[in-house]
């Protein structure tokens, strides 16, 4: 699909958008938050939202921020120091960006989320509600990791490493069903051989393009972006990486005008349950299936049955996400299983008609149906 075209019919119709800008593209050289930046990129996002178009925005820049604060040359190296400086840092952070809004008479308000308010079906639907109340009232949500009580974008790898920014914003954009995802980097777009890219068909292709390098104030890089890319792509919807310095990038991209890099999404749009099974919620086990389960699920978009499951991994009750793992150790869907792992391990391999017999009683036919399932294969 052409990058124009995507351009011309869903960039530039795009009427809720998610706004990524990071640390790095917030701060100057010394790490200290840009102010003529970020009043820029306020006049930017106001003109947007007087045009009716619903923008949610997730900002990094609180450890920047505190960093200017504190008057800390350097990223502190421990956690307990990072969170202090990030605490310290929010609050500079929401008092800059609530003056550069209210010159254009815009509201705003923070949201400050964890990875468990993704996880949890109930915080993650009360989440989408109080950004469509807010942007009932064209008021723009701020939103960032709660960086007091979460480690996970400050030191990823700690507690598994939920990404940054960039994959809330992803996971954003999917739980309200948002037209587009607009990733605002320090450089032009992806590179290749030093060009960029106008579009790349598949994000996970382009994840081989980058390095892998991190910015120095930042907690990501290129790799992180095509991640939240795939994300987004993955469930329908458009994703674009730019250079947040670029002269006027959010008109001109929501003109239609030809910035940054395109990711393709795929055919068809997830519905917001399919959306938060497949990157949302956190899989607290596995299942691991035959060569023609595989082919069942991917293929024929069939339910998984338990004949076809040769092993389970992890412990998890009834009701539980749980990546389906294919014979090469790929992941091939994620869904919600009907029964616990413990019981799994005793049907696994039998035919639907003896699981009965093997478990006392039979509530399901399928281990995980196909209307509780996401495909990734």
């Amino acid at each position: 699909m052409p990058s124009t075209h995507l351009r011309q019919t869903v960039v530039k119709n795009a009427r809720h958008i998610v706004i990524k800008v990071g640390t790095n593209a917030l701060t100057d050289e010394r790490g200290r938050l840009d102010i003529a930046f970020l009043r820029d990129l306020a006049r930017q996002v106001a003109g947007l939202v007087r045009r009716g178009i619903g923008v949610s925005l997730v900002s990094s820049g609180a450890v920047g921020a505190g960093m200017a604060e504190l008057d800390l040359s350097d990223r502190p190296r421990t956690l307990p120091l990072l969170q202090a400086t990030a605490a310290v840092g929010q609050g500079q952070l929401m008092r800059h960006f609530h003056d550069a809004f209210s010159a254009h008479g815009v509201k705003i308000a923070q949201i400050l989320i964890t990875r468990g308010d993704f996880e949890d079906r109930a915080r993650y639907l009360n989440i989408r509600n109080t950004i469509t109340a807010l942007q009932g009232y064209a008021a723009v949500p701020i939103i960032n990791e709660n960086d007091t009580v979460a480690v996970d974008e400050l030191a990823p790898g700690v507690k598994g490493k939920f990404g940054d920014n960039d994959i809330i914003a992803a996971l954003v954009t999917n739980m309200l069903r948002a037209d587009l995802l607009i990733l605002l980097s320090v450089v032009d777009g992806v590179l290749k051989g030093g060009v960029v890219q106008d579009i790349i068909t598949d994000a996970a292709d382009g994840s081989r393009l980058v390095t892998g390098t991190k910015s120095r104030l930042g907690s990501g890089g290129m790799g992180t972006k095509l991640t939240a890319a795939q994300m987004v792509a993955a469930s329908g919807e458009v994703a674009i990486v730019a250079n947040a310095r670029a002269p006027d990038v959010l008109p001109r991209l929501i003109a239609g005008e030809k910035l940054g890099t395109v990711i393709v999404p795929r055919q068809g749009k997830l519905d917001s349950r399919r959306r938060w099974i497949a990157h949302a919620a956190r899989a607290d086990g596995r299942i691991h299936v035959d060569a023609g389960a595989a082919r069942a699920l991917c293929e024929g978009g069939k339910s998984l049955l338990a004949s076809g499951i040769v092993a389970v991994s992890g412990r998890f009750a009834k009701g539980a996400t749980v990546a389906i793992v294919g014979p090469d150790g790929q992941e091939i869907a994620r869904g919600l299983s009907n029964y616990g792992a413990e019981e799994i391990e005793t049907i696994k391999g039998l035919k639907s008609g003896q699981i009965a017999k093997a478990l006392g009683d039979k509530p399901y036919d399928e281990v995980v149906h196909r209307n509780n399932m996401t495909l990734t294969c």
